[in-house]
């Protein structure tokens, strides 16, 4: 029963002065344009159902939101920011020296990194050696590392198409960039013995373009550009299967059930977190963290399902669900 996505544009929220936030009940929520159909549907069916004001959200990558969440507390910082990786121990550092002290990790689904192309193309199938030497900086020719001089599919192996290279993909402030690099350019570079460690710096000749932060983008570029790929979340290929296709990778197709599994190479965890230090001035953010964690939201047969989201094993969804359901139960009686 897939619902209509909106996207509410709001005004930001009033913020006090002298860096505490004032009691508010508009949520901010920054991070992941992964993670942003899911949580603008969470957002609408929020400010429909619960009396509370629609969320601010904004689409801003993994990497920038997670910078704004751990600005600081109160005044111009977020309650919450989502991610289509886990924080890292590098921000998280950056957030306590920052005062950010009193976070909630929740995990909400997993996510497969898809290499779409227009549907009027025929069939790709890649290994991530394939991969990586399309979009790596250097790769091994004669046994040195060169600049890389590949300008077609055919290039790196004659049994793929006479096609030239092109990909659109993510800034280095996404999540999605993150993962991408994780899972394609240092795993496939670790399998190499040309590079002595984990490689993964991506070309800038201008066969992988920097597309921005907006996955829609990136579909609709693939429409006008119909030989390029694009680097972008499941959830952009079921909103956009009928001119959109995947390549597989490795032999597998995106599929939910590959995804969850594992067996699809290309899949990582979707997550949010919340800036406890705002829960006496917007109580309001438990609730529509609750409402996400919900089974009606996350479960097997939730909404966010509907357009894309992969559930979580029942055990994991049931742990990630306690643990944001406690936070809020202590911060309701530090209310009383």
């Amino acid at each position: 029963m897939n619902r209509i996505l909106k996207t509410t544009v709001l005004a930001a929220a009033v913020m006090s002065v002298a860096g505490v936030a004032q009691a508010r009940d508009q949520i901010r929520i920054v991070g992941s344009s992964t993670v942003y159909p899911f949580a603008s549907y969470v957002t609408e069916e929020f400010g429909a159902t619960t009396g509370n004001p629609t969320p601010v959200i904004e689409s801003t990558g993994s990497g920038g939101g997670l910078r704004l969440f751990c600005n600081g507390v109160g005044e111009g910082t977020p309650d919450i920011t989502n991610a289509s990786r886990r924080m890292k121990v590098s921000e998280f550092e950056r957030c306590e020296e920052n005062g950010v002290t009193d976070i909630t990790e929740a995990k909400v689904g997993s996510d497969g990194i898809v290499l779409g192309q227009s549907s009027e193309n025929e069939d790709f199938d890649l290994t991530l050696e394939q991969l990586f030497l399309a979009v790596a900086a250097h790769v091994p020719v004669d046994g040195e590392l060169v600049d890389n001089p590949y300008t077609k599919w055919s290039d790196i192996d004659s049994s793929l198409p006479d096609r030239e290279i092109s990909i659109y993909g993510p800034p280095t402030t996404s999540g999605t960039r993150d993962a991408f690099e994780e899972l394609v350019m240092e795993a496939a570079s670790e399998e190499m013995d040309e590079y002595e460690e984990a490689y993964s710096e991506i070309r800038s000749d201008g066969v992988y373009i920097d597309a921005g932060e907006n996955d829609n983008l990136i579909v609709q570029r693939l429409s006008e550009d119909t030989k390029a790929f694009g680097i972008f979340g499941y959830s952009f290929l079921v909103e956009n299967s009928d001119n959109i296709s995947a390549a597989t990778i490795e032999g597998v197709e995106p599929e939910v059930e590959a995804i969850s599994s594992g067996d699809y190479p290309v899949a990582r965890s979707l997550w949010f977190y919340l800036k406890n230090q705002h829960g006496d001035e917007v109580p309001a953010m438990y609730e529509y963290a609750n409402m996400f964690m919900d089974e009606m939201m996350i479960g097997e047969d939730g909404y966010l399902v509907d357009i894309g989201l992969i559930p979580l094993p029942e055990e994991e969804r049931e742990e990630a669900r306690q643990k944001v359901a406690d936070r809020a139960q202590l911060a309701a009686s530090d209310l009383k």
